[in-house]
């Protein structure tokens, strides 16, 4: 079991008081009466599915029940900020992967620096 921060209760609570409601940031169409049932159709059932960095809608269900975003590593599903709805994310799968390729490089650095 893992615990998760509510930023609007700002404490950390078990992870049996949220779930979770799908992917964030999805976009309505301007104009719903004007979407084709293909356009439409992707809007309601069509959603990323990515492997790594996801921005996930959750809710507290059990404490405030107020809606927030979760940014997760799904593989990992470490947790890596939450946020309030109506907010950006401060990190996303293109910051992580720099991260990653900086510490990759420190690595074969320190390697090559042991081979020498």
């Amino acid at each position: 079991m893992f615990q998760i921060y509510c930023p609007y209760c700002e404490e950390l609570r078990e992870e049996e008081e949220f779930h979770p409601k799908g992917e964030a940031h999805i976009a309505r169409p301007l104009d719903p009466e004007a979407c084709s049932d293909e356009e439409w159709g992707d809007y309601l059932f069509f959603r990323d599915n990515p492997r790594g960095v996801h921005h996930e809608l959750w809710v507290h269900a059990v404490g405030c029940r107020k809606f927030f975003n979760i940014t997760r590593h799904t593989v990992s599903y470490e947790i890596l900020e939450t946020y309030r709805m109506g907010e950006q994310p401060t990190i996303t799968a293109e910051s992580v992967s720099g991260d990653l390729a900086g510490r990759e490089s420190a690595a074969t650095a320190r390697q090559e620096g042991v081979r020498a």
